[in-house]
């Protein structure tokens, strides 16, 4: 599964208003279609007695619920700095990322142990219906052309959430896939094959839980940016006239943005005034040319 986003080094800035119109218009396109899913999905399941359609279900009602919390994340991760953040509430967005990963995991828990369940009373597993294959591969193209639509818009204001929760939906693409061979393979005269679709959708639930929560863990214990963003920004400050190197430059995220801090050489006879000015000029090329909040430098005299 890849989440990456655009280079992080185009200079064209992301406006706020545009990220939060495109977070807010995607995910209620989610929303309307997941409760149209689920509600489908869940009634043809017990219906037609496919245990992997009802787990495909569960996971559609995931995305619900995790749409909602997209929607509340976006309201507040935009808010600007206060007294009590001074630095802004970009970090919404990575808590709502640690979120995403903790529900995943608990709903892919969930499902292994149905599917496990159901696996040890194979003499219990009921002949599917013919419907419930029909209502898995409508879910399929349904979510596969949400998680098209929901990872161009990601891609375009460069959100890290956004792309979370599209790769979220194309997960339930993949899963509807193994849902649709399992119910065919039970129509087939295997009736083992439904809860093992069950199954491998909770462990690929599990997985995907596990990788955005240990991700955005990571962002919320201040890890760096990418090596590659580490050296733009080191490169930048070195192009600014007047310094002559930088050392001790540390980064945090911070959401999607990055603090940096620094310090820059610049020739000892400078006046206060001159060495303010190269700082300061230094700070904007960074932040015009990457996705910084904040350049906090020291200066050192050479």
């Amino acid at each position: 599964m890849a989440t990456d986003l655009p280079p992080l080094d185009d200079p064209e800035s992301v406006d706020p208003a545009l990220r939060q119109q495109v977070a807010r218009r995607s995910t209620m396109v989610s929303v309307v279609v997941n409760i149209v899913l689920t509600v489908l999905q869940l009634a043809a399941g017990i219906w037609a007695h496919s245990q992997a359609l009802v787990a495909d279900a569960i996971h559609s009602l995931s995305d619900l619920l995790s749409d909602f919390l997209v929607l509340l994340v976006n309201r507040h991760s935009h808010k600007a700095a206060d007294d009590d953040h001074h630095y802004g509430h970009q970090r919404y967005e990575t808590a709502a990322s640690l979120a995403l990963g903790l529900l995943l995991f608990a709903v892919g828990g969930g499902m292994l142990w149905g599917a496990i369940d159901r696996l040890t009373h194979a003499e219990d597993i009921p002949q599917v219906q013919a419907l419930a294959l029909y209502v898995a591969v409508g879910t399929l193209l349904a979510k596969e052309a949400l998680f098209r639509y929901m990872l161009a818009g990601a891609e375009k204001v460069r959100s890290s959430m956004l792309v979370a929760n599209a790769w979220h939906a194309r997960s339930d693409a993949a899963s509807s896939l193994v849902v649709a061979l399992g119910i065919l393979g039970n129509l087939l005269g295997y009736p083992l094959l439904d809860p093992v679709a069950a199954l491998i959708v909770g462990l690929m639930v599990l997985r995907m839980g596990w990788r955005f929560g240990w991700d955005a863990l990571h962002d919320l214990m201040d890890r760096a940016a990418s090596q590659e963003q580490i050296d733009h920004i080191r490169e930048t400050l070195l192009q600014t006239p007047g310094v002559q190197g930088v050392h001790e430059l540390r980064t945090r995220k911070m959401g999607d943005l990055i603090l940096v801090d620094a310090h820059l050489e610049v020739d000892g006879q400078l006046s206060v005034r001159e060495g303010h000015d190269i700082a300061l000029q230094a700070r904007q090329r960074v932040m015009a040319g990457l996705p910084v909040l904040n350049v906090q430098t020291h200066l050192d005299p050479v």
